[in-house]
Formats: structure tokens, C-alpha cells, sequence
């Protein structure tokens, strides 16, 4: 049954408007995007509103509905009271271009600024092969419909118009966190243009885009805390700093005339079964150990990879400590020097 209900839509363009009261006649099972095409049918035809699957996946009509950022096609009318006041407004952190119609533009600057994925060279297109689990912790940002609820609601931007051309905000944070979650990527300095040119640092983690996302992808949980981590890992280790200090204080110390002793020469590694905790301590961690690259899993006549590939009980890529070294380590076996550490 037909209802009339009363919307606030707000009505102006860049140089300034008011919200103008309407009833508009409200059917069972329509939502907000129906109410703005009656209101075009009817009272206001030059009412201006971007949308156009109508399905929750093209991310067009995107508009604050009751000050809370929203898919106008996917906010049913039952989850107001008929009583309640609808107020519909454009995205507020966006220039209005006109009524509900914003410059979204912000946004695809901020696309183009972001390094795109970078395939390996070793291996032909065609031959990429990937392990399932790696497939599924990325393919959930691939969900994103660019709608653009995460960074309005985004207060980094929504309230400091100043923080724009510094922060590229949780949209294109999720983008960082595919590519460097993804084992093809040959790039690798994700990280360190997520904190210097994306403004990684700037989000202090409020949740706000994760609430807000239609499409429900944990922002925050799955992408923005994960590249923090793995920011705060390689920058703010103790180890790396303790040996960026240790390797600074040789560098400015006189040149000594001593004679130099040339590096001891690795003892082979004995197999799994015979070794010990102790000897493995013992051993510490050799960066000059030659750990072989990770290589495509082989293949089978009919494309596909043999059951083993799924079955492993450990990652394709080796472990740049070595298989022969076990955690945790005595503090006086440690000779830990990362061969990126400039010194």
C-alpha cells in the first residue's frame, strides 16, 4: 500500500543551496533511488542524480541518506519509520557539482598515482601460476565497486580539505595491500610509497570505511592494519636500527690498519633429522646463505596443477633466514644485517 512520506533533499550546486521539503508516495519494497526517480517523474525533473544499475554494483549513486554515506539503490525505505524525516544529501567530503551530483575526480587522481602491477619477467604471460590461498587473500579487495562511502566518510579528508594531496585514502589503501600481498608483483617498494606518498600513516584506524562499504571488504582489518605492519616491520625493527647504528659507528670510525680476516667459510647444513637446537643457535642467521628463488610449481599436461601443489606443508617461496635456522635465537648467536640495510 501507497504511503506519503516526507524527504529533505538537499537542491544547489557550487555556489550554494538548502534542503527543499517534499511528500513523495512510497510503495512497499522500493528504496531511496525509487523515492529520487518519483521525485524526477513528478515534482522535480531537473533534480540531478547519478546512477545506473540499480543493483548495488556500479557504485553511482552513492549519497548521504540521513547523514550516514550510502548506495541510494540499496537503502530500503522499511528500515526508516513512517514517521521519520528521510534527509538526502550529496557526499559531503566531494565538491557539489549540482543537487546530489558530486566531482568525484579527487579519486580517480589518486588511481593514476598509484603503480600498477608489475609482472615478473622470468616468466611468460600465460605460465603465472598462484596458490589458492594467495587467490582468496586478494580477490576480496578485487570486490571493490568504487563507490567511494570509504573515502567520504574518511574524516582524514571529509574534515581537512588540506589532507588531499597527501592521502590517497582506504580506497587505494586496499589497492596497496593487493599488490604487495600478491606473490606475482615484481615491485617492491609498495610499502614504502603506501607511508610516503599514499599517507598510510595519516589513518589512525577508526573503522569508519569498513562500516560503510557495501560490498562489506574489511578495510581496515584486512588491508590498512596488515600495511601498517608490514611498514612498521621493515622501518621500526630494533634489530635493523641496532644494526644501522652498529654499521654507521664502523663507517665513521678511523680506518684501521689492522689486517682484515676474510669471512668463515659456511659448514654444510646437516639434514632436518640430525640437527639440534643448539647447533642451530650456534649457526645464527647468514645473510650470505644463497637461497634459492621461488619457481612456478610444474604443470601438468592437462593445465593443471598436480594435487601435491595443495597439499604442502609450507609456502612456495623459501624463507630468506634459510631452512636450517630455528626461532628463537640466543642473543649473543645473532648477526642479523638485512643486505637492503644502507650503512
Amino acid at each position: 500500500m501507497a504511503t506519503k512520506r516526507h524527504f529533505k533533499v538537499w537542491r544547489g550546486d557550487e555556489a550554494g543551496g538548502d534542503l527543499q521539503d517534499y511528500q513523495v508516495e512510497v510503495n512497499e519494497g522500493e528504496v531511496v533511488l525509487d523515492v529520487i526517480h518519483r521525485l524526477q517523474a513528478t515534482e522535480a525533473p531537473d533534480l540531478a542524480c547519478r546512477w545506473n544499475c540499480k543493483a548495488g554494483k556500479c557504485g553511482s549513486c552513492s549519497m548521504e541518506i540521513n547523514g550516514m554515506p550510502r548506495l541510494g539503490c540499496m537503502t530500503r525505505m522499511s528500515t526508516f519509520e513512517e514517521t521519520e524525516t528521510v534527509t538526502v544529501t550529496p557526499l559531503r567530503t566531494f565538491p557539489v557539482i549540482r543537487d546530489l551530483v558530486t566531482d568525484v575526480s579527487f579519486n580517480y587522481e589518486k588511481a593514476r598515482e598509484t603503480p600498477a602491477f608489475a609482472p615478473p619477467q622470468q616468466i611468460a604471460p600465460g605460465d603465472y601460476r598462484m596458490q589458492q590461498v594467495d587467490v582468496e587473500r586478494s580477490q576480496e579487495f578485487r570486490k571493490c565497486i568504487e563507490c567511494f562511502l570509504c573515502q567520504n566518510t574518511c574524516h582524514v579528508v571529509r574534515d581537512h580539505e588540506e589532507n588531499k594531496k597527501a592521502f590517497a585514502g582506504p580506497r587505494y589503501f586496499i589497492r596497496a595491500a593487493e599488490l604487495d600481498m600478491h606473490p606475482l608483483d615484481a615491485r617492491t617498494d609498495r610499502k614504502e610509497h603506501a607511508q610516503q606518498e599514499q599517507g598510510l600513516g595519516y589513518c589512525n584506524i577508526t573503522k569508519c570505511c569498513t562500516e560503510v562499504c557495501p560490498e562489506h571488504i574489511k578495510i581496515t582489518d584486512n588491508a590498512i592494519i596488515p600495511m601498517k605492519e608490514r611498514v612498521v616491520d621493515r622501518r621500526y625493527d630494533p634489530l635493523v636500527w641496532l644494526g644501522s647504528k652498529i654499521f654507521r659507528r664502523d663507517k665513521d670510525a678511523a680506518p684501521s690498519t689492522a689486517r682484515v680476516e676474510p669471512l668463515p667459510t659456511v659448514t654444510p647444513v646437516p639434514p632436518p633429522d640430525e640437527r639440534s637446537p643448539e647447533a642451530d643457535a650456534e649457526r645464527a642467521v647468514n645473510w650470505h646463505r644463497v637461497v634459492p628463488p621461488p619457481v612456478a610449481p610444474p604443470v601438468g599436461d592437462n593445465g593443471k596443477l598436480a594435487i601435491s601443489e595443495f597439499t604442502a606443508d609450507r609456502p612456495a617461496a623459501p624463507s630468506p633466514f634459510g631452512d636450517d635456522v630455528r626461532f628463537p635465537l640466543r642473543g649473543e648467536a645473532l648477526n642479523y644485517s638485512h643486505p637492503d640495510q644502507p650503512h
